[in-house]
């Protein structure tokens, strides 16, 4: 691990303070700094790169903020397979395992070779209108169809692997990755899944009818949602960050993804650790 590139959240003075002792302390220990251009200017270096263009240059991508700063780096990664360290500036993230305080013992840890990751499937969707692909996007958490807020009910005809499964009718409807089952789904009332198993979740938001619960499939399986709906606005959105508009009509297919996200996993703390911290298990 000689050739690291390192993200920070934007606009966050924390993340850039810790990026500049970051980038001295690799530096004093012969790597090759490589750092997104808006956080190179932050830092007062002459040499930054494209968001972009980072992953392919590295073999260890480092990104300081919270888990929405890596996912939004996870997609740029894309097939590359490069493991991402998370280091979270606030409270323990779901995927950002390292807090501020680990950040140089576990990075001492990485350069040595002593560490594992996490392999984190991801999701391929693509948006067809009258049969033609209009959009597509890669996600690591979910995949949400959802309306906006003077739409009315919206009507979701969903098939997997060509069979009629059910019509969603309600505010929208979530598919997740295991990873994504503690982001939106959690709070659409969706189970919580261990990252480590192969299986999807889909959730309905608000569903008109109470007996449409959340469903988990195979990850194995195509999902199929057909929007059905006159003159309102809906949204599609890949991990909340990206998306597009939906019109009448449009079908949504996911299925897995070929890529995967590879994240460090702490040393200090396990998956269900992080589970009672974030969720406050146990607490009274």
């Amino acid at each position: 691990m000689k050739r690291i590139g390192i993200y920070a959240k934007h606009n966050n003075r924390d993340a850039a303070a810790l990026a500049g002792d970051v980038c001295c302390y690799l530096e004093e220990r012969g790597c090759s700094i490589f750092l997104e251009d808006v956080l190179a200017s932050a830092l007062g270096r002459e040499k930054g790169y494209p968001p972009g263009a980072i992953p392919s240059l590295v073999d260890l991508v480092v990104v300081l903020g919270g888990d929405g700063t890596l996912i939004s780096v996870a997609r740029l990664i894309g097939e590359l397979r490069i493991p991402i360290l998370g280091v979270n500036l606030g409270r323990l993230g779901f995927l950002t395992e390292v807090a501020c305080d680990e950040t140089f013992p576990v990075l001492d840890r990485v350069l040595r070779g002593d560490f594992e990751v996490s392999s984190r499937m991801m999701l391929d969707a693509v948006v067809l209108r009258r049969g033609e692909a209009v959009g597509r996007f890669r996600t690591l958490n979910d995949v949400v169809i959802n309306k906006g807020a003077l739409a009315r009910i919206i009507d979701m005809e969903a098939s997997i692997n060509g069979g009629y499964l059910t019509t969603f009718r309600g505010d929208g409807l979530i598919i997740s990755t295991p990873t994504g089952t503690t982001a939106y789904n959690l709070a659409a009332g969706g189970p919580i899944i261990h990252p480590g198993l192969h299986c999807l979740a889909i959730a309905p938001i608000c569903p008109h009818m109470l007996t449409n619960r959340p469903i988990i499939v195979s990850d194995e399986d195509v999902i199929r949602v057909e929007v059905k709906f006159q003159d309102e606005e809906v949204m599609l959105t890949a991990d909340g960050q990206i998306g597009m508009p939906l019109a009448g009509g449009d079908v949504v297919e996911v299925r897995r993804s070929p890529c995967v996200t590879l994240l460090v996993k702490s040393p200090q703390r396990d998956y269900f650790e992080i589970l009672r911290t974030k969720l406050l298990w146990g607490e009274r």
